[in-house]
């Protein structure tokens, strides 16, 4: 298990247990995280689980893929940590990842 935080725009928090082999965004779906819309439950082909990576994670957490980087020209106020959670795969490194919500997804 991995524990991911998901900081909420007004700053409240909420931990998860992720599974390794899920993505952070089935781990927020599951554990109903406001604010993470999944409208394409994953095929990476919307931006409604736009997050932003807390920087000390950014690295553990991979690059944008091209087809990510293309969807998130769709998202609300994309910055460089700007991630889709659909494409962050939970493993055991990710212990205790940190992403913030945006204020809204579009």
């Amino acid at each position: 298990m991995a524990k991911i935080t998901f900081i909420q725009h007004n700053g409240s928090e909420i931990e998860t247990n992720g599974t390794p082999g899920m993505t952070v965004m089935e781990t927020a779906v599951k554990n109903q995280v406001p604010g993470i819309d999944a409208d394409c439950g994953g095929a990476c082909a919307c931006a409604t689980c736009h997050v932003y990576v807390e920087q000390e994670w950014v690295e553990k957490t991979g690059a944008r893929s091209p087809m990510e980087a293309d969807m998130l020209d769709f998202a609300f106020d994309v910055k460089d940590n700007s991630r889709l959670s659909c494409q962050i795969k939970v493993t055991d490194a990710l212990d205790g990842l940190r992403v913030r919500v945006p204020e809204k997804q579009f």
